[in-house]
């Protein structure tokens, strides 16, 4: 958050005042603390970046196979893409990532705090075993 001074001292004074803007509060909203933080970022790999052509402003597209079970892959996926959009958004008019993994059982379980982008149009999830003998051949896959 920048430190806009009204701001950053209402919410010290009174973190609770953040959650009377909300219509579904927390029902511990009186117990939260404000911390304005400074976030060090971790060295981010992403599997693969498919960027538009040279000097057209279209769409990034963010790769991550998958074939081990991640708890947090969906956290990391997201924060890299968010990272990696934002250092570069001059050049994109927007992002999308794509995420194939072998199977569904293979999909981080705790999907709820990502419901947002899961169930949107900006992130695809591909299970290689449901696309059948076909698309895989297409592909080049046996």
């Amino acid at each position: 958050m920048r430190r806009d001074s009204i701001f950053y001292k209402l919410f010290q004074q009174s973190p609770s005042l953040l959650f009377e803007l909300l219509s579904d509060p927390p029902a511990n909203a009186q117990a939260y603390r404000f911390d304005s933080v400074a976030v060090k970022e971790p060295k981010f790999e992403i599997d693969g970046v498919f960027l538009p052509p040279e000097g057209e402003a279209g769409v990034v597209y963010f790769c991550e196979v998958q074939f081990q079970k991640d708890q947090l892959l969906y956290e990391r996926v997201f924060a890299e893409s968010a990272l990696y959009f934002y250092r570069n958004r001059p050049r994109f008019r927007d992002w999308q990532a794509v995420i194939i993994y072998p199977s569904r059982s293979t999909e981080q379980e705790e999907i709820y705090p990502h419901r947002g982008l899961l169930n949107s149009n900006q992130v695809h999830r591909v299970y290689l075993d449901e696309l059948g003998r076909f698309a895989l051949c297409r592909c080049g896959w046996q």
